[in-house]
């Protein structure tokens, strides 16, 4: 992925896992917000106000964190409100890329040719990863975060009165069953599958593995008397988990080993990820044939030739049952 060092661009990141052979997620460091006032929200800093066209999104399609970020963008129907490109869905030495002569994966607001450049751009002397999601001001030539948890909070609050719509993921009657279901998903699944992908010791590949069926089991019995995790209506809890149950039988059975059952061997959990897809707008944001070429492409660790299998044939449009626990 690469890293930066005082705003100097390195190839090499180093380890992603520890000593003990866990994988080490790091924390996004670009952590201001966008508020309807633009006053400073839980971090960082102020002065970024939710306008109509002020704000660029940066994705990639494989990436699951930015994947929530798009699916906001499409939810609340803020196309119109905030731009977006994609980074080509692979990587080279100069990590996150951009394809100039492609219409789909350019940078449509400066014609950078890798994701790392724009980090010199908008925060000099910069230190960490360069990840996405991105949310750029076009005002300040800045980044405002590239923390994919609390950019969806924006995407879901700050424009509530200047574009998109009323809908509320986050209401406040739900927020504490919310952000407990957040916490065990993120461990236990959604980071769960890198811990176990990435590890390099049996040890913490097996405690990754066994935590990611625990969290799938229990998710599975959850959804037996509700639609959705916190009941009838979709919450930010759901969007949070669907991009990653979206990549798992396709990519993290196989590439990652998280093969003791896949999605579609839940009944409830099957039918819940069917019903999230047909949402409106969703399926444009699936694409199984890049989450596959991203996760098996060429890697010394998980894939060193580099074949990219054809399997498996999933239908996310097929007819679910959900409804009835409306």
């Amino acid at each position: 992925m690469g890293i930066m060092v005082d705003g100097v661009w390195h190839a090499d990141e180093g380890p992603l896992t520890g000593s003990d052979g866990r994988f080490q997620r790091a924390v996004s460091p670009l952590r201001s917000w966008v508020t309807a006032d633009g006053q400073p929200g839980p971090s960082g800093a102020g002065g970024y106000r939710a306008e109509v066209d002020r704000y660029h999104l940066y994705i990639a399609a494989n990436c699951p964190w930015a994947h929530r970020t798009w699916i906001y963008r499409v939810v609340k129907e803020l196309g119109g409100a905030i731009s977006m490109s994609q980074v080509a869905p692979r990587r080279s030495d100069q990590g996150w890329i951009f394809e100039p002569d492609s219409t789909l994966y350019r940078d449509h607001l400066f014609g950078s040719r890798s994701l790392h450049e724009l980090y010199t751009r908008g925060a000099p002397g910069y230190n960490g990863r360069v990840t996405v999601p991105v949310l750029w001001d076009k005002a300040t030539d800045t980044i405002v975060s590239n923390e994919s948890s609390e950019i969806i909070r924006m995407l879901g609050s700050a424009f509530r009165d200047v574009a998109g719509n009323d809908l509320e993921l986050y209401p406040a009657s739900l927020r504490d069953e919310i952000d407990a279901i957040n916490d065990r998903v993120f461990r236990g699944f959604n980071n769960g599958v890198y811990r176990a992908g990435f590890a390099t010791t049996q040890e913490a590949y097996e405690e990754a593995f066994d935590e990611v069926f625990e969290t799938l089991d229990w998710l599975d019995e959850r959804l037996e008397t509700r639609r959705y995790l916190c009941g009838h209506e979709i919450s930010e809890a759901d969007w949070r988990l669907f991009p990653t149950l979206a990549r798992f039988d396709v990519a993290y059975v196989g590439a990652f080993r998280c093969n003791l059952r896949r999605v579609v061997d839940y009944p409830r959990l099957w039918g819940y990820t069917r019903d999230l897809y047909q949402q409106p707008g969703i399926a444009e944001t699936v694409t199984p044939e890049i989450y596959k070429q991203g996760y098996y492409s060429i890697s010394a660790q998980r894939n060193p030739l580099g074949i990219v299998p054809k399997g498996p044939a999933i239908d996310f449009t097929a007819p679910h049952d959900r409804a009835a626990l409306a």
